[in-house]
């Protein structure tokens, strides 16, 4: 009887064994925490940011809102208070947005090539599969909240709110992104990123529109890039790949 089992439990193990082996690349995990975008805004940034506004949007003769700028502020919580001397300057990304109603009104943020003369909106591709997204927001306490917008593999945009901005100061705010968002393939290449859209701002509608201020600083993700080796891996590489059938 003692023998039997035993011959149980070896085969048990043996099972598993074989099923964890077949698993192993995706149960093996290298998170890497990424900066997207400082929002320093350095005369060498690769990216400028513009505005889409909904149809409420203050404008007049001489000045459209939002108006964006960079300012020098930052979250101290992040990166403290005496720089020194020495220390590279810090800045921020500043909206100023004014509504004539209020209402769910909206503004757009959204990357830009900073040498496209026609200012077509760029999307940041993301390295990995993402786990969160995380940055810091300056509020001033008013009823506001901020989504973000992926794209994936089959073009399909997923909008996530990213967090309410009814806060006073600097807070760091984190969403994870949701398992249902596909990034990876069935097939090779299995790897699939996700590409960063933009940012919508919306207004609620009992809250006021008359004037204010967000300042955003260092959007970054945590994500995995590990990915698992096999005898052939070279061919599933899309860049490879054109490379060999390009000559």
């Amino acid at each position: 009887m003692k023998q039997g089992s035993f011959k149980i439990i070896c085969l048990i193990i043996w099972a598993c064994i074989t099923v964890f082996s077949g698993f192993s690349d995706e149960l093996t995990k290298n998170y890497e925490s990424v900066i997207l975008e400082s929002f320093n805004g350095d005369a060498d940034a690769p990216y400028t940011w513009k505005y889409d506004a909904s149809r409420f949007i203050t404008r007049a003769d001489d000045v459209s809102y939002p108006l964006l700028t960079y300012v020098e502020a930052w979250p101290i919580a992040a990166f403290g208070n005496n720089r020194g001397a020495n220390a590279q300057p810090l800045r921020s990304f500043g909206i100023n947005g004014r509504f004539s109603r209020q209402g769910y009104n909206w503004i757009d943020l959204y990357p830009v090539l900073a040498d496209d003369l026609d200012e077509k909106p760029y999307e940041i591709s993301i390295p990995g599969r993402v786990e969160n997204i995380d940055m810091w927001v300056w509020g001033s306490n008013l009823n506001y909240y901020i989504e973000v917008f992926l794209r994936d593999y089959r073009g399909v945009i997923h909008a996530i709110r990213f967090g309410d901005i009814a806060y006073t100061g600097w807070r760091n705010l984190k969403v994870n992104v949701p398992t249902n968002i596909p990034q990876a393939r069935r097939i090779l290449p299995s790897y699939a990123g996700l590409k960063f859209v933009k940012f919508r701002i919306w207004t609620q509608p009992a809250e006021r529109v008359d004037n204010f201020y967000i300042y955003f600083k260092q959007l970054k993700v945590l994500t995995d890039t590990f990915e698992g080796l096999f005898d052939g891996n070279d061919l599933a590489d899309p860049e490879n790949v054109q490379r060999i059938w390009a000559n």
